[in-house]
């Protein structure tokens, strides 16, 4: 069987394990991805790509726990798309350098605007009719209009740019159809893959596989921490209109009723992707039912706006996370270490960076030195996985 050495093995190639592969690098650790499927292909391409700066958390007015861990994300992720960051981002997609909130015209609305531009101070600013987007430039709209400090980008462009370079290190593994050793005093020794004949041993495993983590930590007879799914049910309109929109909709609830966001297909077509209220609330409707009750929210929230050639699909994404009571939302990333590995969840796009320091303060807390280094040879002959194709242009069950 052959074996490889490495300092430190994670398990999953999405988003939180590709900045974990750069910043360990960086760190002077050797570094290899297992990535069961494609690059990204889990949660991570079923993102809409916002990197969240806490404003829809504080819709009622309070700055919560969720809203403070995340505030200062967007500059953190503007400095490494500017290419001054802890990692150079440059050359990814930015789709849009703000997102927007808009509330309908009802007094209920207009009161949680106000309430989340006084929260949100600083964050959050007035836009003058004269800078509204295209989508809000339409004597129709009649509600109200902020600029959040959000930006958004295109997950597939970002998913490139972090594997760029580190190809050979990305292999092709299913963890779910191999083994795990331990050694007697309860540290992970090494992973064998039956099906490839290779045997990987490392000083320290991070399992950031979203959803796969579930099956790792049951492999490995982890009791905790314990994962919870919470389902969302998306909703996608492809058309062939260029009027791109990024916001949240709010209504008199602290959730938004919906957040939207603007895709281009290869194909020239656009897609509209909706998330927020509507995808937790459509998870126990069937496709046709969910189609129905996002084209009546459109109508209602959106009644200005005519689209060229609209086709309706959904999609069913599972996030994956630490268990909380009541299958409540997270309020920051999760890394729990123990021995000689780690279980990571991001729970946000957002909070990628965090996770990764909270994984490089337990790795310095291990006093973990780098000790190994594979090379080219080694890793010659080995699978590697491609990165995946957005999700909007391989759905096929529309509706006109």
């Amino acid at each position: 069987m052959r074996k490889l050495h490495t300092d430190i093995v994670i398990v999953g190639g999405g988003i939180a394990g590709l900045w974990l592969l750069n910043s360990l690098t960086k760190q002077g650790y050797d570094v290899i991805i297992l990535e069961a499927c494609s690059i990204g292909g889990g949660q991570s391409v079923r993102s809409q790509g916002i990197i969240h700066g806490g404003i829809k958390y504080a819709l009622n007015g309070v700055l919560s726990q969720a809203s403070a861990a995340i505030r200062d994300m967007p500059l953190r992720w503007q400095k490494c798309l500017a290419g001054t960051g802890e990692l150079d981002l440059r050359g990814v997609t930015q789709l849009s350098d703000a997102h927007y909130l808009w509330s309908q015209r009802s007094l209920g609305a207009k009161i949680t605007s106000f309430f989340a531009k006084k929260a949100m101070s600083g964050r959050v600013s007035s836009v003058d009719k004269a800078d509204y987007p295209a989508v809000f430039a339409h004597p129709e709209f009649r509600g109200n209009l902020y600029k959040l400090n959000e930006i958004v980008v295109d997950v597939p462009s970002l998913m490139a740019k972090l594997a760029l370079g580190f190809q050979a290190r990305i292999l092709n593994i299913d963890t779910s159809t191999g083994t795990w050793n331990r050694d007697l005093n309860g540290n992970i020794s090494s992973f064998e893959s039956s099906q490839q004949q290779l045997q990987i041993s490392a000083q320290h495993f991070i399992f950031a596989a979203g959803e796969g983590n579930g099956a790792i930590l049951d492999a490995l007879k982890i009791a905790s921490p314990k994962m919870q799914l919470r389902p969302l049910h998306m909703v996608m309109l492809t058309h062939r209109t260029n009027l791109p929109i990024y916001a949240h909709c709010i209504g008199t609830s602290s959730k938004p009723l919906t957040t939207v966001t603007h895709h281009i297909n290869m194909d020239g077509s656009f897609t509209w992707y909706f998330g927020g209220d509507i995808a937790e609330t459509g998870v126990d409707r069937d496709r046709a039912a969910q189609i129905a009750q996002a084209q009546r929210l459109f109508s209602k929230i959106l009644p200005w706006v005519t689209l060229k050639d609209p086709q309706w699909s959904t999609l069913r994404v599972n996030r994956a996370e630490p268990k909380q009571s009541s299958l409540s939302r997270p309020d920051a990333a999760f890394v729990q270490s123990e021995q000689n590995y780690s279980i990571c969840w991001p729970t946000k796009l957002a909070l990628t960076p965090d996770l990764s320091d909270q994984v490089l303060a337990s790795l310095v807390k291990q006093q973990l030195t780098a000790k190994y280094k594979l090379t080219t040879e080694d890793l010659q002959g080995l699978v590697h996985p491609e990165v995946a194709a957005t999700i909007w242009s391989t759905q096929c069950n529309t509706t006109r």
